[in-house]
């Protein structure tokens, strides 16, 4: 591998160093990415709508900048891959939905928009599921997003696209949201971090339902330092967000003292006392907290009452989706795919009563799940209930041979934490029983968002220099020489967007 396209393995953090130094040039950074994305996109199907040509003139601009001295952002010529769900001015936003297939916004919305400001180089968007419905990245106009480690098993969702190029080594960075899990659960598959941030610290402006704290967006990346660097140039208040507030932080975590790991307080669940989980994963888990443990001023297993945490979270998740789905479905039914139309539906049978209910017992979970951490610095589960299945496998019908209510019940590990509004991440902590990542779900206390990543500093410094609990990384070259090809324009006619578009596949029509 030459040296240039080794730049692509670095992290952003290093990046930004040899980049704020003038040992590597933005324009050899953003190379590197794009040959990357076109060797390995073709196998895992990450990123849909690429902007390589205009990647390039900002990344050459950027290395003008710095040779003139001029002052720039904290993420100053680093590539990042912006998800789907996201409006970014002059590169087609398709939300993985038909109804939007040839959508180029001619603006960025308020997330973009900072990190654009920040200096980061959007290299295109990445994959996701229809309307971001489900944690199977697949949809209608770019098909099927592949796992790096397995790519005929999925990457979770609905940032799948996001952690699978992560994971791939495609860029530095990648942003990412979370409702139920969209941001934790596809770290966990694809073995990066990925952090559910407070409501409000990262501003959203797509947000129909202002108020609601269910919907956050937050930063991804390989490791922990690389997600505070992405967060720090994004936090703090905006007038698009009525949750949103003033925030400051250190721009990188290098600067910040270490959590003393012998210090914390940890809390652990398998289940919440309400989910359905794998048994192997249990055991999985298990394995993992009886290797912690003892680094811990203590470590005790949780009795927690969430008995109506299922019920309430369909409640406020309908509520969100009625609002952003109604014009559609009342124009055509039909124009939504399975899921969102699942959702809509159930949403508009629901009665104000049932509202009223599940916002009271949203904050009955809120302030019983606060009084943990009179006791606990941090609480640990794992991330998901079941390992990486195929992407063929639209979702998980049962556990254990229990079978699901609903196509997103096996995410309930993940949102009944999104209920508590508590900051929450997902770092990877070695494999599962069948080889694949594993993810913990690390949480923090209320609006603690950084001292949950300090704390998960520490933790990804210990496990690193543990055999079994460091991050697992693909096998790239193998990746590169599989014959799964996830995206092909034979099969998938061309579309043209106009604009500055261009395409790392081609979307169907």
């Amino acid at each position: 591998m030459s040296d240039i396209a080794s730049l692509a393995d670095k992290s952003a953090v290093a990046l930004k160093k040899l980049i704020d130094t003038r040992e590597v040039s933005p324009v050899e950074v953003l190379a590197a990415c794009v040959d990357r994305i076109e060797t390995l996109n073709p196998k895992i199907n990450a990123f849909c709508a690429t902007a390589f040509e205009r990647a390039h003139d900002e990344a050459l601009r950027c290395e003008q900048a710095i040779l003139r001295g001029e002052p720039r952002g904290i993420l100053s010529g680093l590539p990042i891959g912006i998800k789907d769900l996201e409006e970014t001015a002059g590169i087609l936003t398709t939300y993985g939905s038909p109804l939007f297939h040839g959508n180029v916004p001619a603006q960025d919305n308020r997330l973009v928009a900072r990190l654009r400001s920040a200096g980061a180089i959007v290299v295109g968007k990445t994959n996701v599921p229809e309307m971001g419905a489900g944690a199977n990245t697949f949809n209608p106009v770019w098909g099927a997003t592949g796992n790096p480690f397995n790519p005929q098993l999925n990457a979770g969702g609905s940032s799948g696209g996001a952690a699978a190029a992560l994971a791939a080594n495609m860029v530095p960075l990648c942003s990412g949201s979370d409702t139920g899990g969209s941001l934790r659960i596809p770290a966990a598959k694809c073995g990066i971090v990925g952090l559910r941030t407070s409501p409000g610290l990262v501003p959203s402006e797509r947000k129909l339902l202002g108020w609601t704290p269910i919907a956050v967006v937050g930063p991804m990346g390989r490791d922990v330092a690389d997600t505070w660097l992405q967060l720090a140039a994004t936090a703090g208040q905006s007038a698009g967000d009525p949750l949103s507030y003033p925030f400051t932080m250190a721009a990188s975590i290098d600067s910040q003292p270490h959590t003393d790991l012998s210090r914390l307080r940890v809390g652990y669940t398998e289940d919440f006392g309400v989910c359905e989980v794998d048994d192997d994963i249990r055991q999985v888990f298990r394995q993992k907290i009886a290797r912690l443990r003892g680094q811990f001023a203590c470590c005790e297993e949780l009795d927690l009452e969430m008995d109506q945490a299922h019920r309430c979270f369909d409640v406020l998740r309908a509520e969100a989706f009625v609002g952003s789905l109604q014009k559609a479905y009342e124009e055509n039914p039909d124009s939504l795919g399975p899921n969102p139309r699942a959702n809509y539906e159930m949403g508009a049978q629901m009665s104000l009563k049932e509202c009223v209910w599940a916002s009271a017992e949203q904050t009955r979970i809120f302030r019983r799940f606060q009084q943990l951490f009179d006791r606990f610095d941090i609480i640990l589960s794992p991330t998901t209930p079941v390992s990486a299945f195929p992407w063929e496998q639209p979702y998980l019908t049962s556990v254990n041979g229990v079978a699901l209510e609903n196509y997103y019940r096996w995410l309930a590990l993940t949102y009944v934490v999104t209920l508590t509004t508590n900051p929450a991440l997902s770092m990877p902590m070695g494999r599962d029983h069948l080889n694949m990542p594993f993810g913990m779900q690390v949480i923090g206390r209320f609006r603690g968002d950084l001292e949950l990543l300090l704390a998960a500093r520490s933790l990804e410094t210990y496990c690193e220099a543990t055999p079994d609990l460091c991050r697992p990384r693909p096998d790239l070259a193998a990746l590169s020489y599989s014959q799964v090809d996830l995206w092909s324009p034979v099969t998938h006619p061309p579309l043209l967007a106009g604009g500055v578009v261009s395409t790392a596949g081609q979307p169907a029509v």
